[in-house]
């Protein structure tokens, strides 16, 4: 095959292929060609036995499914991902309120035996000390909390 004036036989062409999905997989970090590189490795591998084109994409398509199924399965499996941080698991804990909460001023809540800076979800209410507490979200470093009822 001619390509840009340099002939080039379907191995050459299938490994200048999984050399750029490598290239991009290293960019991108986040599993998102590899497995059309380890395809096209398999569809390089079956020019070594004469295999006509359409037998090599449908190599190189049938293993770049079979990665892409099997990446997903371990990293199902594994639990590979966001993990909650210590931030993220405060959402949805009780607390209660150990400096009040108003329309004007932050309060503190003591969650999980620790002290944060806390806002009312309902910006027009006063929260009393003492009152028990949800957290509903975060906001930078403020926890946005709900009055238990």
């Amino acid at each position: 095959m001619d390509f840009f004036g340099i002939v080039l036989g379907m191995a050459a062409l299938w490994i200048i292929a999984a050399v750029i999905f490598i290239i991009i997989e290293a960019a991108t970090l986040g599993l998102t060609t590899i497995w059309f590189a380890g395809g096209a490795v398999a569809a390089a591998l079956s020019t070594l036995f004469d295999a006509p084109i359409i037998v090599q994409v449908v190599i190189f398509l049938a293993v770049s499914i079979a990665l892409l199924y099997s990446t997903r399965f371990w990293k199902a499996k594994f639990k590979i991902g966001k993990e909650m941080t210590n931030v993220d698991a405060v959402v949805g804990q009780p607390g209660f309120v150990m400096e009040t909460i108003s329309p004007t001023a932050f309060g503190q809540v003591k969650v999980g035996g620790i002290i944060w800076t806390a806002m009312s979800a309902n910006p027009h209410t006063v929260i009393d000390v003492g009152t028990e507490v949800t957290v509903a979200g975060i906001e930078g470093v403020k926890l946005i909390v709900v009055p238990i009822e």
